[in-house]
């Protein structure tokens, strides 16, 4: 089940990104008017949490920092298992994310107020925070961690429309491609992952 979840969220976000950029001579209607409603009400709060989360969910905090946090985390409860399965979801997602943005090759909104790198679809930031609630619910399936992985995924989605730094499709497209990888993954590692009592590592002899 989790197998064709994931494949069907990485289908829907690869016909996504085909139906925006292929689809369209222009950007689709809802993106444009999602745009022009987020830069007409937008206030100095939520331009600041913006780029807090820009901070938070982009360059060497997302690459490095979260993981790297989240695997010696792991590693300290003597989850090794859960560990590697983290590192291998973080490493999946981005690569995927890289893969198509060099695929479609969107243009960001003109009106960005951030610096970003080539790309626009899908969100970079929002397949992150996706990747990460995704890692937490699988290897931590309560209803809280659901609630609070999908209230963080929602955060990053709008404040990448906060900063006009991507469409609303991208953030959609980000978190389909985020969920889609880690439930992959999960439908193949996690029955090893879930082994009734994970092996320590082993000390080095000598």
């Amino acid at each position: 089940m989790l197998l064709w979840w994931g494949v069907g969220c990485l289908v829907l976000a690869t016909a996504l990104g085909a139906f925006v950029v292929f689809g369209y001579s222009e950007t689709p209607g809802f993106d444009r008017w999602w745009n022009e409603l987020i830069a007409s009400i937008r206030g100095d709060w939520m331009y600041s949490f913006a780029l807090a989360l820009n901070w938070i969910g982009g360059g060497w905090v997302a690459i490095l920092g979260v993981p790297v946090v989240a695997i010696v985390a792991l590693l300290l409860a003597r989850r090794w298992r859960s560990a590697l399965f983290a590192a291998i979801c973080f490493a999946a997602s981005a690569g995927a994310v890289q893969l198509l943005k060099q695929l479609f090759g969107r243009a960001r909104p003109e009106d960005m107020l951030v610096v970003s790198d080539y790309g626009s679809f899908p969100s970079g930031h929002t397949a992150n925070a996706a990747t990460i609630a995704l890692v937490v619910w699988v290897l931590f399936p309560k209803a809280w961690t659901a609630l609070l992985g999908a209230l963080w995924v929602l955060a990053m989605a709008l404040s990448r429309t906060f900063l006009s730094v991507h469409w609303a499709s991208d953030t959609l497209g980000g978190a389909l491609v985020g969920a889609g990888v880690v439930l992959v993954l999960a439908a193949w590692l996690l029955p090893w992952v879930r082994q009734r009592r994970e092996e320590p590592v082993e000390a080095p002899v000598g």
